[in-house]
């Protein structure tokens, strides 16, 4: 699966001093056997059922930590919650965090968490108005293309596509919005193209004035990582107890979810309030707590490349290590 980050489910402990870390009070411990509080926030989306059937499972209790989870529109809103406390760890995608430690925000990604597929079906797209005639990747140039955050994964990947593809990718008007507003909009004709992950890409692949452009992460670096886990590296380091036993059950949550993808199913129904049916149907990601260190680089030099930073970022830096 993913090398590299080998110690990075580690990095996940840096949430578990939840709240009571908030006010800085250093490593809370827990050898007097009283569970640890951790606020983690997810993204409203398919593969963050992994991490609340961790929580149902009781993998974080075992590892002493009393998790509460948070929402968040993407990983970007939850880095100056992240960053101030409020939240612990963030499960968000590895683009929003090293631009915000490229901003000055001390952010380290702890783990890997999910990963889009290689090669197949997708688990994250672009679906286009089938009367917007959007035949290629080329073809967005010029049209209205929804993603959750701009200057995040989503335009960035497209952008590449585009360009690969003989496209104009400035010529590209990315709109932000929710992925639950996405499909509404689509069918209404008022952007012509969406960005979305699961369960949205499958509503749209499957509907009936809706059609696939094109898988943007295969176009770009196939494989590359959809979300890996984050925090403060104020927190890191002042709570290094909290982080090991963080990253012992996030790396054992990520297994139990990889190995039994109906149970992830099942918590995406409860989770995400989706019918089990539609549930049942959904493409899942690769869930690994290693992240791949190789793919980070060639997301860090699309990042020079469209100007989202000026210089290549220091993953050393980034990137958690023993």
């Amino acid at each position: 699966m993913k090398h590299v980050l080998a110690r990075a489910a580690a990095v996940g402990s840096v949430l578990a001093l939840s709240l009571t870390a908030c006010g800085g009070s250093g490593d809370t411990g827990g050898g007097d056997g009283e569970l640890r509080p951790l606020t983690i926030g997810i993204i409203p989306i398919a593969p963050s059922a992994a991490m609340q059937l961790g929580v149902d499972e009781g993998i974080f209790e075992k590892h002493g930590l009393d998790v509460t989870l948070e929402t968040a529109q993407g990983g970007a809103a939850m880095l100056p919650a992240v960053s101030g406390g409020s939240m612990n760890i963030g499960v968000g995608n590895p683009l929003s965090v090293i631009l915000a430690k490229d901003q000055g925000l001390e952010m380290q990604i702890l783990s890997g968490y999910s990963s889009s597929l290689p090669e197949g079906e997708d688990i994250t797209g672009v679906a286009a108005n089938k009367d917007a005639g959007i035949g290629s990747w080329a073809d967005l140039a010029g049209r209205t293309v929804a993603v959750n955050t701009i200057n995040g994964q989503g335009d960035l990947t497209i952008k590449e596509a585009v360009s690969k593809a003989g496209g104009d990718p400035d010529a590209v008007n990315f709109v932000e919005m929710p992925f639950q507003d996405m499909p509404a909009q689509l069918d209404r004709g008022e952007i012509d193209a969406a960005w979305v992950p699961e369960p949205f890409l499958t509503q749209l692949v499957n509907g009936e004035s809706t059609e696939l452009v094109g898988y943007n992460y295969q176009e770009t670096v196939p494989g590359l990582d959809t979300m890996v886990t984050f925090s403060s590296q104020k927190f890191v380091e002042e709570n290094p107890e909290v982080v090991e036993d963080y990253e012992a059950a996030v790396a054992e949550t990520l297994e139990f979810a990889q190995q039994n993808p109906e149970r992830v199913q099942e918590t995406i129904v409860s989770l995400l309030n989706m019918p089990e049916d539609v549930a049942g149907e959904l493409r899942l990601e690769e869930f690994d707590a290693e992240t791949d260190r190789e793919e980070l680089e060639q997301l860090s030099e699309l990042m020079v490349k469209y100007g989202v930073v000026e210089n290549e970022p220091e993953l050393d830096e980034i990137i958690r290590s023993e």
